[in-house]
């Protein structure tokens, strides 16, 4: 956890709760965190989550890894510290958006579990939902859609997730997606239908 530098600062209580916020949006307010291999299909499944959802009404974001990276956390590398850094910050903003009653999707490779336990104790039970995009890295290195996986055989780029640095997967994760063997919108479907027997997109 990031040490609190700053001083003579307090927490403001808002007028308005979590739980009237929630009411106001219909539903819950959840963190959808999806982890897994760069190409395993993290981005594609949380747009498609968050697209279906808006077309039934519902209050959604996505917070994608890339997207991050080119504002909020542009100053951050990919050491060890950065990426820890880099999962805090999307974990409190993520919690913001959670309390506004959103259904907060999060695409990031997050491969340390340390880090996504971090987020995890950040939010109340039941609102971080870990969904574990388990594709195998043989097919993400055949999708490759940036080349990455290209560059890091090759030795271009080090401490490529999967390659010459570790990827821990969630030992128990709410959700488990086989990135392999299905289709996108069934796979989008899964999340919704889990989201539904959890009792998120029904006060």
């Amino acid at each position: 956890m990031a040490e609190q530098l700053a001083t003579n600062v307090h927490w403001h209580e808002h007028m308005v709760s979590k739980a009237e916020r929630w009411q106001l949006s219909g539903h819950k307010g959840v963190m959808l965190w999806f982890t897994g291999l760069s190409a395993s299909g993290k981005s594609t499944v949380a747009n498609t989550v968050d697209h279906k959802l808006h077309a039934l009404g519902k209050r959604t974001f996505v917070l994608d890894g890339d997207n991050i990276r080119m504002g909020l956390n542009k100053n951050l590398k990919f050491s060890a510290e950065d990426r820890a850094e880099n999962i805090r910050r999307i974990g409190e903003v993520g919690k913001l958006f959670v309390g506004a009653g959103v259904i907060t999707s999060t695409a990031f490779i997050s491969p340390y579990r340390r880090d996504r336990d971090a987020v995890r104790a950040l939010l109340e039970p039941g609102e971080f939902i870990e969904i574990f995009m388990d594709t195998p890295i043989e097919i993400c290195e055949k999708r490759d859609p940036k080349g990455l996986y290209k560059k890091a055989r090759a030795g271009e780029l080090k401490g490529f997730t999967g390659i010459d640095d570790p990827y821990e997967a969630p030992e128990k994760p709410e959700l488990l997606l086989d990135g392999g063997k299905k289709g996108i919108d069934e796979l989008a479907d899964e999340v919704i239908a889990f989201l539904t027997s959890r009792g998120v997109l029904k006060l």
